[in-house]
């Protein structure tokens, strides 16, 4: 992981640490969220990590779609 994915990834690990286990398990998408956050940072960088996975939480929403979302390669 890069270093600026690695400092763009602090607000998610902090997110799984501490909010995670109190807003439960009802996500939409397969993988989380937070996991697709963590596979994009990881897998593209910082920038466009960051770009996709703020789709991802931008298609999160009650008329949005389910299922399963990888990351793209």
């Amino acid at each position: 992981m890069s270093p600026l994915a690695y400092v763009v990834s602090l607000p998610v690990r902090f997110y799984r640490l501490v909010f995670s286990p109190w807003v439960g398990h009802g996500c939409r998408y397969n993988p989380t969220c937070s996991a697709y956050a963590m596979e994009a940072l990881e897998k593209h960088g910082g920038i466009k990590g960051a770009w996709l996975t703020l789709r991802r939480i931008a298609r999160c929403h009650p008329w949005g779609g389910s299922g399963i979302d990888n990351v793209p390669d």
